[in-house]
């Protein structure tokens, strides 16, 4: 999917481990847009890149 991020990508540049990932993704807490298609999570790019940005993490 263009545009988006598989969801541990996305928790790493967050400094996200993986259980806390997937615990606030089920829950909708996750810090960008999650996007759910069929078992897998993915993360809006841009979305994710304007975190980053707020942030200032540069990783």
């Amino acid at each position: 999917m263009a545009g988006a991020h598989e969801l541990m990508t996305a928790a790493r540049m967050l400094g996200i481990g993986r259980t806390k990932a997937y615990e606030l993704a089920r829950q909708g807490e996750f810090p960008c847009h999650v996007i759910r298609i069929g078992e897998q999570y993915r993360v809006s790019t841009a979305d994710l890149l304007r975190r980053l940005r707020a942030t200032g993490d540069d990783r």
